[in-house]
């Protein structure tokens, strides 16, 4: 029997969401933006009532209770040892990732990165001076694989400097495989390059699947890497800026901070700490049940494309709540279709365009949201496409 009520109905529109009040149209329906239309789990909104209570909202410290709760956090799921040291407290994935990348690069390297990537991870690059290297996603029977020969091409380049790794993949929804990402260690091994992992969206995924952090892979090349986490998108806090960066190399750690210090990204929101002890040390079982819901939400699109468009595709959904549909079939690009469907629809999707995809029509669709709201959003989508 469920515990929590993911199909509960929350009117967000007033609230200074980026995903519901940025729209013009009142009445039009957003499966963008990644983040989740439920509520946090009841740990998260009672730490951050107690804040909130307190009534002074001043600088905050990042305490011992924090850095234990997302070391106990990586050794309970995935097996990983973390020491304090490594752990550095930022408030987002996006502006760290700039800041690393700018303290361990010359202008002019190359960040070679599996596209279709984040769109953000191509203006971290170019905003660094730096030359993004895509390594295009091999995309066969509905499913995604890296091209390895591509890669090492890509990593032999004599300006390759970084690899930058989405792990699980954004937006394909590829959970890596073990054997995938050793290999992709050991082309970077090959070259000497540094490995930046984006686990952002780790803990979105089936249950019983597993999940391989970069640094369980092969640690003796781990003083190469850095790896970017977050409660953000697992516990739909990403409001409260709190992410963190870890890396064990004593060298890039000062380069790092240091740049972070000169981008004037090291202060954390005092509410974002209290989310994330809350998050990481008293939500496990809020994440299990969201899990199920969010396959549940997959299933539905699944057989909604299936009964209705055959020919249209959904990719295989490993990880995130982030769905990758194949709508070649309709003969029109992503951008097309997903102004068709703005216009008259009023439903909003991302268009592939956006992530730089090699394939020229695939949509993403965010399952994070009601099953009311998925089912209105197919009954849209029906009606522009009948």
């Amino acid at each position: 029997m469920s515990k929590f009520n993911f199909d509960e109905k929350i009117d967000r529109r007033g609230t200074f969401s980026y995903k519901w009040d940025s729209l013009s149209v009142p009445d039009m329906l957003p499966l963008w933006v990644a983040d989740m239309d439920f509520k946090v789990a009841p740990p998260i909104y009672a730490a951050v009532n107690r804040c909130a209570q307190h009534g002074v909202f001043g600088y905050a410290l990042e305490n011992d209770d924090y850095y234990n709760a997302i070391i106990s956090f990586n050794k309970r799921h995935y097996g990983v040892e973390l020491k304090r040291e490594w752990i550095m407290p930022v408030p987002g994935i996006v502006p760290a990732l700039t800041a690393i990348l700018q303290a361990l690069t010359q202008p002019g390297d190359e960040v070679i990165l599996q596209s279709p990537a984040y769109n953000c991870f191509f203006s971290c690059i170019r905003n660094s001076g730096l030359v993004p290297s895509e390594n295009s996603l091999v995309y066969k029977d509905g499913k995604f694989s890296i091209d390895f020969d591509d890669l090492e091409i890509k990593a032999s380049s004599p300006k390759a400097r970084v690899l930058l790794v989405c792990n699980p993949h954004n937006p394909s929804g590829r959970l890596w495989h073990l054997d995938e990402l050793k290999r992709i260690c050991e082309i970077a091994r090959k070259h000497n390059l540094i490995v930046i992992s984006d686990e952002i969206h780790c803990d979105i995924r089936p249950n019983g699947s597993s999940f391989h952090a970069f640094s369980t892979v092969d640690e003796s090349y781990n003083d190469h890497l850095i790896t970017l986490g977050a409660p953000s998108k697992t516990f739909n806090i990403a409001g409260l800026k709190s992410a963190h960066v870890i890396c064990r190399n004593k060298d890039y750690r000062y380069r790092i901070d240091r740049q972070i210090n000169i981008n004037e990204i090291c202060d954390v929101n005092v509410f974002g700490v209290a989310a994330t002890i809350a998050a990481y040390t008293e939500c496990d079982d809020w994440l299990c049940e969201l899990n199920d819901y969010i396959q549940e939400n997959y299933q539905i699109l699944r057989s909604f494309f299936s009964e209705n468009y055959p020919q249209i595709r959904v990719a295989d959904l490993e990880s995130t709540y982030l769905a990758w549909v194949d709508c070649s079939s309709l003969n029109l690009s992503s951008e097309q279709i997903k102004n068709k469907l703005i216009e008259e629809g009023k439903l909003y999707i991302n268009d592939g365009e956006m992530y730089h995809s090699p394939q020229e029509s695939f949509i993403r669709i965010n399952l994070a949201c009601t099953k009311a709201t998925l089912h209105e959003a197919l009954n849209r989508f029906k009606k522009v496409f009948p």
